[in-house]
């Protein structure tokens, strides 16, 4: 899991780059890999992250916006935007990976590379956003099964 960690780290960092210099995804992964090392797990993963994230960011700009009380996405510091973007992206799209430690990985980003209420800010939408998320889950389960019972 040490290899996702480091994923996760160059994810954050090729996101805030792609934020702040609008150039193309491939050429901000190139330009990140011409000046650092990882091993190919992390590389790789890392390079699903940041293309999942970034080509579905109105999706999740949206449910980031609807999930933050007053506060907007141009508000919000680019480290902390990247970091939610790249969270939610793994919860809406990464069912092998635990919510939980998708939560957890990214309040930790957020401590670590954040201003000092980061942690708590990322904390607070991912929670309010989860919720959401798996109150939408029930909701569908729930008419699933009652649309299928009387066939």
């Amino acid at each position: 899991m040490h290899q996702r960690r480091k994923a996760r780290e160059v994810t954050l960092q090729v996101l805030y780059e792609l934020d702040v210099l609008g150039i193309g995804i491939q050429e901000a992964i190139d330009r990140f890999w011409a000046n650092f090392e990882a091993p190919e797990e992390a590389r790789k993963f890392s390079s699903f992250l940041i293309e999942g994230t970034w080509n579905n960011r109105e999706e999740i700009d949206g449910l980031i916006g609807g999930s933050s009380e007053n506060w907007t996405m141009a508000r919000m510091s680019r480290v902390d935007k990247s970091i939610l973007r790249m969270a939610v992206y793994e919860l809406l799209y990464c069912h092998d990976i635990p919510p939980k430690v998708t939560l957890n990985e990214a309040i930790d980003l957020g401590k670590v590379y954040g201003s000092e209420n980061s942690g708590a800010f990322i904390n607070g939408i991912l929670d309010a956003l989860y919720g959401k998320l798996r109150k939408k889950d029930e909701d569908h389960d729930i008419d699933g099964l009652t649309g299928s019972a009387g066939s």
